[in-house]
């Protein structure tokens, strides 16, 4: 794993940590998007209905094909 220097302490860290294991400093932009991600419940659900919802549709298109394939 790659490692860089904390910009505050000047102890590696991972790149991928999301924070400084040291002083705390975050490693990444905090963004509301990045916190929507991590704590609503709200986005979550949000994201498995969407989720849910396209494999309903796959699940039905195949369903009519299958169909049609053995009606011909």
């Amino acid at each position: 794993m790659e490692k860089k220097k904390c910009p505050q302490c000047k102890n590696f860290i991972l790149k991928t940590s999301p924070t400084c294991l040291y002083c705390g400093r975050p490693n990444k932009f905090i963004t509301k998007e990045y916190v929507n991600k991590k704590w609503n419940k709200e986005y979550k659900k949000n994201v498995f209905d969407y989720i849910f919802i396209n494999k309903y549709l796959v699940f039905i298109l195949f369903l009519i094909f299958t169909i049609f394939i053995i009606v011909s």
